[in-house]
């Protein structure tokens, strides 16, 4: 039997590990992605905050791209860690533009989700991923 309290990590265990919180990560953005993505298909006068005066529509188009398919690419662990960046930039202007001026209660979540695609950025998607797949038939060739 293994020791417990070893301080060596299971590589098997982190795999699913990856899988879990990238695929739990992932809907979790998704709750925040569809909404947007409904409003921007189905309504003309779109009100979103409008950064570095790109303007309103642009701006929740780049959102929409960041918080639905980028949320997509990571839950299929394909192209995962360039997937994590918009999302990472994303999170990063919630914080402190879209809430700069707000108490840390209304940032808490977005440094959350920053943090949470920084480790997928890091451990990337592991064995569970079409990354892998696809890594997997590059060698054979």
């Amino acid at each position: 039997m293994k020791n417990i309290n070893s301080a060596k990590p299971n590589s098997n265990l982190i795999d699913v590990l990856i899988l879990i919180v990238r695929v739990f990560v992932g809907l979790s953005m998704l709750t925040h992605g569809i909404p947007k993505l409904e409003i921007l298909v189905e309504n003309n006068h779109i009100q979103f905050m409008s950064f570095l005066g790109m303007g309103s529509i642009f701006t929740m188009v780049l959102v929409v791209f960041a918080e639905f398919l980028c949320s997509v690419l990571i839950i299929l662990g394909l192209f995962t860690r360039i997937a994590c960046i918009p999302l990472m930039i994303t999170m990063l202007v919630a914080c402190f533009v879209a809430h700069g001026s707000d108490p840390y209660e209304a940032k808490e979540l977005s440094v959350l989700y920053f943090f949470l695609y920084f480790i997928i950025l890091i451990l990337g998607s592991g064995k569970f991923s079409i990354d892998n797949l696809m890594t997997k038939k590059q060698d054979v060739y």
